[in-house]
């Protein structure tokens, strides 16, 4: 889908995907982590109407495995240059931003723009998303809208001649389809460069014993594992009215729950994939019983049973996490 949004300097109008879901207030940011896993963005700008809902998505995205960076009115100059010198080194995936803080903001190469919030108005909607499709590359528009804005959806299409599509929010089967299809590219790409003779001893040692159409389909399974396929996140239509979890998982039911902490977060590295990896590796105890996850800069906090909770401490404190010894304890603030 084309639209004339803004000329660029080239004279060549952005060509920008328009696609809208609608989505209750209360079920954006799981409806936005789904759609971001879907479309992959190189970079996107997600635009946001208060910087409360920039902070708060900021946190919610890091915790998923995201690098997501905010910007808005309530940072110094020097926090927001220094925001933007690492999106455009691309150390940064996701900028989230308000309109005020994103004026003048100029970003080559920016494959994604998201309207988490509707903004108030269609020129400003024009404007933002034609900070993508630039210079003869396509780009994508995405708008989360709230069943009530529905007329301003409409208005917005009027003003610009053009259709925005409406899609259903991405199922948990979509999203295993989608990973799977990444597995596959991702695979095809390896076996054309090859280089993989080390490996063929391997696949030699275990031929005399399993059909070599098993050997690679469960290669395939443990790649796809591995990559965080297997995990089973919450349909988003059926998200219970509060806040989403931030990592995307679902909470133990049917028993009570404790928090633990762990002496390491963003700043080491940290993501959602090693905290589930250890606990697992370490106690046995499986992914689905863990809840909500929580990275700051210097720690983490794991949502897990209560009956579990001193076991999973004395395993994982016994272990390592990412090659180093942590704290871990059970969370003070809960």
């Amino acid at each position: 889908m084309t639209i004339a949004a803004e000329k660029s300097a080239s004279g060549t109008l952005p060509r920008v995907r328009q696609v809208a879901y609608i989505v209750r207030r209360d079920q954006k940011p799981a409806a936005l982590d789904r759609i971001l896993d879907m479309e992959q963005p190189r970079t996107a700008i997600v635009f946001c109407r208060t910087r409360l809902a920039v902070d708060t998505l900021v946190e919610a995205l890091n915790a998923h495995g995201y690098r997501a960076e905010a910007l808005h009115g309530g940072m110094q100059q020097r926090q927001r240059d220094a925001v933007m010198n690492r999106v455009r080194s691309g150390k940064t995936d996701l900028l989230m931003a308000t309109d005020v803080a994103a004026r003048g903001l100029d970003i080559e190469h920016v494959s994604h723009v998201v309207n988490y919030d509707l903004p108030a108005d269609p020129e400003s909607y024009v404007h933002r998303i034609g900070r993508t499709g630039r210079a003869g590359r396509e780009g994508t528009a995405i708008t989360l809208t709230d069943p009530r804005e529905h007329r301003l959806l409409r208005t917005i299409e009027r003003f610009t001649k053009q259709t925005i599509e409406v899609h259903p929010v991405p199922t948990v089967r979509d999203l295993h389809a989608r990973r799977l299809e990444q597995l596959t590219a991702a695979l095809r790409d390896r076996l054309a460069a090859g280089d993989f003779d080390d490996m063929r001893t391997v696949v030699t040692a275990l031929a005399d014993e399993f059909d070599v159409m098993d050997i690679a389909a469960a290669a395939v399974k443990m790649a796809h594992a591995a990559a965080g396929g297997d995990e089973s996140p919450e349909e988003v239509a059926g998200t219970p009215s509060g806040p989403a979890t931030p990592a995307g998982r679902e909470r133990p039911a049917g028993a009570a729950v404790a928090r633990v902490f762990l002496g390491a977060g963003k700043r080491a590295g940290i993501r959602p994939a090693d905290l589930v990896g250890a606990i697992t590796g370490e106690s046995g105890v499986p992914s689905s019983a863990l809840g909500a996850i929580r990275i700051t800069e210097n720690f983490s906090v794991v949502e897990v049973p209560e009956a579990l909770a001193d076991a999973i401490i004395a395993a994982v404190g016994a272990g390592t996490l990412r090659g180093k010894k942590v704290k871990v304890r059970r969370d003070r603030d809960a």
